[in-house]
């Protein structure tokens, strides 16, 4: 898995400036796995409070009795439930909060950014993979977890914007 950003090991805040990190990638490209990774590396009352106060994950929303159910009609509604979620956390002054979502195109991501630095927090975005590969949308196709076939791995990677 290729990571075009920083490394996942502990980052030091202070009470004035946390940090906001919004994930980018096609689903199955490791982002969940990148953030497991990255809060197993940070001190322990950041890890005990992270997964029930830090973390913001739309697909979290579709999850019913541990099995996912997407439903489109609900997307939007669950969108803004998680970009809700991610606001309150950065006003609770949370030290590390994650929007773990695709984040593809520009406008997927502004609001959390917005918010985030309008909160002081810094941003960084970590994109996981190179959604333009052939190769990783391939396997991005087999291994996500909610069942996305190739060609609609394929349409979401046409919609990836560089910024």
């Amino acid at each position: 898995m290729s990571v075009n950003t920083y490394e996942t090991k502990p980052v030091v805040t202070n009470s004035t400036q946390g940090l906001a990190i919004i994930m980018r990638g096609l689903p199955g490209s490791g982002k969940s796995h990148w953030v497991n990774e990255f809060i197993a590396r940070q001190a322990v009352e950041v890890r005990e409070r992270f997964f029930t106060f830090g973390y913001f994950s739309t697909d979290s929303l579709f999850y019913r009795n541990d099995v996912y159910q997407f439903d489109v009609k609900r997307l939007s509604e669950f969108h803004q439930r998680n970009l809700t979620g991610f606001i309150q956390a950065l006003s609770t002054g949370e030290p590390i909060v994650i929007c773990d979502n695709t984040n593809l195109a520009r406008w997927e991501s502004m609001a959390y950014e917005a918010a985030a630095k309008a909160l002081g927090f810094q941003v960084r975005y970590v994109l996981v993979g190179d959604p333009k590969d052939s190769a990783h949308q391939a396997m991005c196709a087999k291994r996500n977890s909610h069942g996305v076939p190739l060609s609609q791995i394929i349409k979401m990677a046409n919609s990836f914007e560089e910024f």
